[in-house]
């Protein structure tokens, strides 16, 4: 960077770049508008992101993200642990959250198999997932994993690591959504809608 930028300022905006949708430009917004804001708000930042690091671990049963262990989704007896919705990442756990219609129990993978950036089944939660299924108990699997290649790549592995498990196994249902217009959706989307038409 130019020698007109402080070194610290320079370490900042690399700090940001490396934070996912961040590019250069944002990165030096971020870092600028730091260096104008109250020393407060630099402060609480550094402060959440030290208590981030120090305060949460990942669930020991579903492997969530937690401050305490087990989480409270997996401590809580009026949900349903003989569902488990199996999620690529933590964050999914919040968008099943936010529609308060499920009320099981959930199991974070970390993650999807993808043989083009390295990730096997051995870097995911997925021998977590079936040591649980095995343990009992577990009646129906809902996989939540995203539609594409390798979210139905993980989705088939899970299948068959299961082998013949007494475990009901499903899957999101896919297709338009509320809202979109037919002639914009694209030909997966439409197939899919198809394929998981409801009677009326």
């Amino acid at each position: 960077m130019s020698k007109a930028v402080p070194d610290s300022v320079t370490r900042l905006i690399e700090a940001f770049t490396r934070l996912p949708s961040v590019g250069p430009k944002t990165a030096s917004r971020l870092a600028y508008f730091l260096l104008r804001a109250p020393d407060e708000v630099s402060e609480t930042l550094a402060q959440a992101i030290a208590e981030l690091k120090a305060k949460t671990m990942l669930c020991s049963i579903c492997y969530n993200i937690t401050e305490v262990d087990p989480c409270p989704i997996c401590q809580d007896t009026e949900r349903d642990g003989s569902m488990i919705a199996v999620v690529e990442e933590p964050l999914d756990v919040l968008a099943l959250e936010r529609t308060g219609s499920f009320k099981g129990r959930y199991h974070v993978l970390h993650g999807v198999i993808s043989p083009r950036e390295g990730i096997g089944p051995e870097q995911l939660k997925i021998r977590e997932l079936i040591r649980r299924v095995q343990a009992g108990n577990v009646q129906e699997l809902i996989i939540g994993t995203n539609p594409g290649m390798e979210g139905d790549a993980t989705a088939m592995f899970i299948k068959s690591e299961l082998g013949s498990a007494p475990v009901k196994l499903s899957r999101l249902a896919r297709g338009l959504p509320t809202g979109a217009d037919l002639e914009y959706a694209d030909s997966v989307t439409i197939m899919r809608a198809l394929q998981g038409r409801q009677a009326l």
